[in-house]
C-alpha cells in the first residue's frame, strides 16, 4: 500500500535518481527528482515535500560532504521542519554526528538495501507529519483565540520586571520553571523565552502534562516503534524526539504521578530517550521549560512530588504576576481582546467607555487574563454583555448557581460547590483549566475537588 506523502531526491548521477525513484515509487505517493541543487527551494515551495533525500557530494566535491551541509543549512533556514536525508557511500561515525547535529534525520548509504530505503523514507514521513502537526499546535497555543499573534502585553511594573528577567535568562540553557496562578499566561512566558533564545530557530513542543492520559505518557512522549503495541501499525516519533535541539515546554508539571515524574526524571538526566519497542538510545539536546499553577514546594515536603525532579527543573524560576497587581495593563489586554475579537465575529463591540473601563479596574479577575479575554469575547459578540463589578463577581457567573424549577436548592455548601463544579465543567464543555478558571480556584485544586466529589 503507498504511503501519502511527497518526496524529493537530489542527486547529481542520474542512475542513483532512477534507481531510488524505481524502488520508491511502489511504495510512496508522489516522488519528484531533481540532479540540479540549485532547485531545491523551487522545489520545496511549490512541492512542500515531507521528506528530501540529498546526496552529501556533488560535482565540486566527492568525498568531505561540505556540498551536503551547506544545502542542508539552506534547507533548514527555508523550513526549520524539513527531513532531510543524506545520501552517501562515505560514512563515518565523525560525519554521522556532525550531519545529525547540523539537523539530518538519518543516512541513506550507498550501495543500500531496498527493502531499508522503504523503511527510513516512510518513517522519515511519519516525523515530516509529527513535526507539522507540533508546529499547527504551537501556533495554536500561541494564538489567541482569534487567531492573531499572541503578545506579551504589558506595561506595569510587575511586568516590566518579568520582561527583563526573560531577556536575561533567555540566551542561557537554562532550565526554567514558571509558576503563577491559573489564567495568567504561563505559557505566553515560556514562548517568549523560546523566541528570545539561541533555539528560536527550532521548534518549540508544548505538551499539556494535565491532559495526557497515564496510559498515553510514554507514548506520547518517547514515541514507539511498529509493532510494539497494539494499533502501532508504523513507526511514530516522540514529542521529546521532535523537540531535539529546540525547547519542550511542559504545562501542568504538577500534575504528574510519581512513576511519570521518575519517568521524566530519568530522561532529564541521561538526555536519552528510547522508543517503545526498540533498544536503540537516542541522545536528545532540549531546553526544558515546565510550568505549574500548584505549589510543587508544598508537594515536595508532602513527598508528592519528587525533590529531585523538582531541582532538575528549577534551575530558574520566573513568577509570573496575578492579573490584578498589574495596573493599567488590565485595560491595555481588554482593548487588545476587544479589538481583535470584534474582527472575529465582525462583530460592533463596542469602544470602553470610562464607567466600563473603572469597572474593569475595580474587579479582582481571580480567573486573571484568561477570564478577562473571555470577558472581551463575550463584549464583542455582545455590546450589551455587562462587565463584572466591583463587588467581585461576574454577572454572567449567575447563570452557574442551580435551578430547581423555582424551588429552593440546597443550602449545603459541599452540594453548592458540587453543583458550581459541574456546571463549570458544562460550560467549559469539560477543559478543567478553563473550568477552574471559571471557579475562581487553580486547576491541582479542581483536581482534588473532582476527585472528592467523584465527578
Amino acid at each position: 500500500m503507498k504511503c501519502k506523502g511527497t518526496v524529493l531526491i537530489v542527486d547529481d548521477n542520474e542512475d542513483v535518481l532512477l534507481s531510488l525513484n524505481m524502488v520508491l515509487r511502489p511504495w510512496i505517493e508522489t516522488i519528484r527528482v531533481t540532479r540540479d541543487p540549485e532547485r531545491i527551494i523551487e522545489f520545496m515551495d511549490s512541492l512542500s515535500p515531507d521528506v528530501i533525500l540529498l546526496d552529501m557530494n556533488f560535482t565540486k566535491d566527492a568525498v568531505s560532504g561540505e556540498e551536503g551541509y551547506m544545502w542542508l543549512n539552506r534547507i533548514l533556514k527555508h523550513d526549520p521542519q524539513a527531513v532531510v536525508l543524506f545520501i552517501t557511500a562515505y560514512v563515518s561515525t565523525e560525519k554521522a554526528v556532525k550531519a545529525i547535529k547540523a539537523g539530518a534525520v538519518d543516512f541513506i548509504p550507498k550501495p543500500w538495501d531496498s527493502n531499508r530505503i522503504v523503511e527510513i523514507v516512510r518513517e522519515a514521513i511519519d516525523l515530516r507529519l509529527s513535526r507539522v502537526e507540533a508546529v499547527r499546535q504551537v501556533q495554536t497555543q500561541s494564538n489567541s483565540a482569534v487567531g492573531g499573534k499572541r503578545e506579551f502585553i504589558g506595561e506595569s511594573q510587575p511586568i516590566m520586571a518579568l520582561k527583563q528577567q526573560i531577556a536575561r535568562i533567555a540566551p542561557t540553557e537554562a532550565n526554567v520553571l514558571i509558576t503563577g496562578d491559573n489564567g495568567t499566561g504561563k505559557d505566553v512566558v515560556a514562548h517568549e523565552i523560546h523566541r528570545l533564545s539561541l533555539r528560536s530557530s527550532r521548534q518549540l513542543v508544548c505538551i499539556d502534562m494535565g491532559s495526557l492520559p497515564e496510559n498515553l505518557f510514554e507514548s506520547e512522549l518517547f514515541g514507539y516503534e511498529k509493532g510494539a503495541f497494539t494499533g502501532a501499525v508504523s513507526a511514530k516519533s516522540g514529542r521529546i524526539e521532535e523537540a531535539d535541539g529546540g525547547t519542550l515546554f511542559l504545562d501542568e508539571i504538577g500534575n504528574l504521578t510519581p512513576a511519570l515524574q521518575q519517568k521524566l526524571l530519568t530522561v532529564i538526566e541521561k538526555r536519552q530517550i528510547s522508543r517503545i519497542g526498540s533498544t536503540k538510545v537516542k541522545n536528545i539536546n532540549v531546553r526544558i521549560i515546565a510550568a505549574t499553577n500548584a505549589p510543587l514546594k508544598e508537594l515536595v515536603r508532602e513527598g508528592k512530588f519528587r525533590e529531585d525532579l523538582y531541582f532538575r527543573l528549577n534551575t530558574i524560576e520566573v513568577h509570573v504576576p496575578p492579573l490584578n497587581t498589574r495596573g493599567n495593563d488590565i485595560l491595555l489586554l481588554a482593548r487588545h481582546f476587544l479589538k481583535l475579537y470584534t474582527a472575529r465575529y465582525n462583530g460592533s463591540g463596542k469602544e470602553l467607555t470610562a464607567a466600563d473601563e473603572a469597572a474593569l479596574l475595580a474587579y479582582c479577575w481571580p480567573g486573571n487574563v484568561r477570564e478577562l479575554q473571555h470577558c472581551m469575547e463575550r463584549r464583542a459578540i455582545d455590546s450589551e454583555y455587562p462587565l463584572p463589578d466591583s463587588s467581585g463577581s461576574d454577572n454572567n457567573m449567575a447563570t452557574a448557581m442551580p435551578e430547581n424549577d423555582g424551588a429552593l436548592f440546597s443550602l449545603n455548601l459541599e452540594e453548592l460547590e458540587r453543583q458550581a463544579i459541574l456546571k463549570a465543567l458544562e460550560q467549559s464543555d469539560g477543559h478543567l483549566s478553563q473550568a477552574a478558571s471559571l471557579l475562581g480556584i487553580t486547576r491541582y485544586a479542581l483536581y482534588r475537588k473532582i476527585d472528592k466529589y467523584g465527578l
